[in-house]
């Protein structure tokens, strides 16, 4: 095969490749439930060449949502002036979850498909370094002294603004979008509201203690 031949060839499957993302990007933004043969519908490809580009379906979807992925910078633009972690917080927590409601139909595909394992491999996620930039200010003000507690903080946090709880709340308890991220914005004000208050106002070593010993959780009665 001559060298312009194969260079023909790689440009057709780099082509093929792009074509395919494109269609599932279009799919994400309709917001209608994704699948293979759809993808490859809109692509004008077959469903086989579908799968040779991309091997299943949370695959495709996981590089799809990373290209639409945002910076903290942009996520916290409108609070860049503020050194409030609490407002910082809550305008972040708004930007993230507002962003899996706009791709919800890949983001549900993707998580799905990582909790029965058919598609195992790490989901695109900012949250951590979202909450990092949020709290940024908060941390300057602690120093090194409030490592502990604000890593304590950080994981609560992360744990509060996933994309399944803000599911949870629409398909189990009946909340409208907008109800279920000022549900969500609610908690992790609280929570960085509270974290703040015994961070500094409680002597050090306190602070230090009340948030490296986890909590005595109640004994069951037998």
């Amino acid at each position: 095969m001559s060298q312009s031949r194969a260079t023909g060839r790689v440009n057709q499957k780099r082509r093929t490749r792009e074509a395919i993302l494109r269609a599932a990007a279009e799919l994400v933004r309709s917001g209608r439930t994704i699948s293979m043969p759809e993808v490859a519908r809109a692509a004008a490809v077959s469903e086989a060449t579908a799968y040779r580009h991309f091997p299943d379906l949370a695959g495709l979807l996981r590089e799809t949502i990373t290209g639409t992925l945002f910076t903290p910078a942009e996520a916290l633009e409108a609070v860049a002036g503020s050194r409030d972690p609490v407002e910082r917080i809550a305008v972040a927590t708004e930007y993230l979850l507002r962003h899996a409601l706009a791709h919800q139909s890949a983001i549900r595909a993707v998580i799905a498909a990582t909790i029965t394992g058919s598609a195992p491999g790490a989901r695109p996620d900012l949250r951590l370094a979202l909450i990092d930039q949020a709290l940024a200010p908060l941390a300057e003000d602690l120093g090194h002294s409030g490592s502990g507690e604000l890593d304590r903080l950080k994981r609560e946090l992360a744990f509060a603004v996933g994309s399944e709880g803000l599911f949870f709340l629409i398909d189990h308890c009946g909340l409208t979008p907008d109800e279920a991220i000022a549900t969500v914005v609610h908690a992790t004000t609280t929570l960085t509201r509270v974290a703040q208050a015994h961070a500094t106002s409680l002597p050090r070593q306190e602070r230090r203690d009340m948030y490296l010993c986890p909590p005595t959780l109640p004994k069951k009665s037998s």
